[in-house]
């Protein structure tokens, strides 16, 4: 029901987006625009995607190795699930395919994983806030914004950096949290806490997993610029790193079906200072192929593993020990 839900909603505010604009120029838009920058631009998820294993390979513990073949594949798996799972939690259940295959213990898996997601959402907030500081539309919105971004990353770092300001902060939320929200942050406390044991007692791992991760980012936000340029729209790097984070950010909300209509909404609305909507939305189309190309190369890996998580996205789900 829950994914029904998600996918109306997504349909509603994409009949929302295209009944504001003129749909029949979006289809113009992709005939004006340069194949060749279209071709580059999308091609761009083959590296981003290797990169991205390739961090995972470095995040194993020693004498525990990951091949990059394997990596790819898990990352492509989490692909899947993450068009299908709100909030990117195809990433979470790849923890549960790497206990599964055995590569590590469940907890630890878990902990690896959210780790990896907590220097994705830190890069991104950075570069967001280097972004924001360069921006030139200064309004209320872009000061609210900056804000928000300047309060997350520092929450991010402090829960990365201090062990006790997570306990503190994961105490706090338990205290004010339903019962069934509880159970899970006392969890993600116990995840975490390995985490910070883990990564801290390596400090040449824990640099080379958050440069890679501030590496991998950059490209993202490039690729989204290079949409840009391939439907013809003069959009400067700098603004194009300030306001494409916020879109990506608006489609983790758990409200839609893979962050299409929220994603798709952020886009028009941020990009239109630089772009008209019909582009805007052209852009959104790009950017929700960012995570179609993914999904469909990782299908011929998920296998019969699909169903079981189908199962389980409705409940916690369990990784062996």
């Amino acid at each position: 029901m829950k994914k029904l839900i998600s996918l109306l909603v997504s349909l509603a505010l994409l009949a929302w987006i295209y009944h504001k604009i003129d749909v029949t120029r979006i289809a113009d838009v992709f005939r004006e625009s340069s194949p060749a920058l279209l071709v580059l631009s999308l091609a761009m998820v083959i590296p981003l995607t290797l990169a991205t294993s390739w961090r995972l390979c470095q995040l194993m513990p020693e004498g525990q190795p990951l091949g990059l073949w394997e990596a790819t594949r898990l990352t492509l798996m989490a692909s899947v699930l993450n068009m299908i799972l709100p909030s990117k939690m195809g990433d979470v259940a790849k923890a549960g395919f790497m206990a599964e295959k055995g590569h590590l213990k469940g907890s630890l898996a878990f902990a690896l994983v959210v780790f990896e997601k907590a220097c994705d959402m830190a890069s991104l907030l950075a570069w967001c806030g280097v972004g924001l500081a360069l921006y030139p539309h200064k309004d209320l919105l872009f000061w609210t914004m900056t804000a928000a971004v300047a309060g997350g990353f520092t929450l991010l770092a402090l829960l990365i950096g201090s062990k006790s300001f997570a306990s503190f902060f994961f105490r706090a939320a338990r205290r004010f949290a339903p019962q069934r929200v509880s159970s899970k942050l006392a969890a993600l406390e116990e995840s975490w806490s390995e985490m910070h044991g883990y990564f801290w007692q390596s400090r040449g791992k824990l640099i080379l997993v958050s440069s890679t991760s501030l590496g991998i980012w950059i490209l993202h936000l490039l690729q989204i610029w290079l949409f840009t340029l391939a439907l013809r729209a003069s959009v400067p790097f700098m603004a194009g790193m300030a306001v494409s984070p916020l879109a990506l950010l608006a489609g983790l909300l758990p409200l839609t079906f893979a962050g299409i209509g929220t994603r798709d909404a952020a886009l028009v609305y941020f990009f239109a200072p630089y772009m008209k909507n019909a582009d805007a939305a052209a852009l959104g189309v790009l950017c929700t192929m960012r995570y179609v190309l993914p999904a469909i190369g990782g299908l011929p890996f998920i296998g019969d593993s699909i169903g079981r998580f189908f199962r389980n996205s409705g409940r916690t789900i369990t990784l062996p020990e």
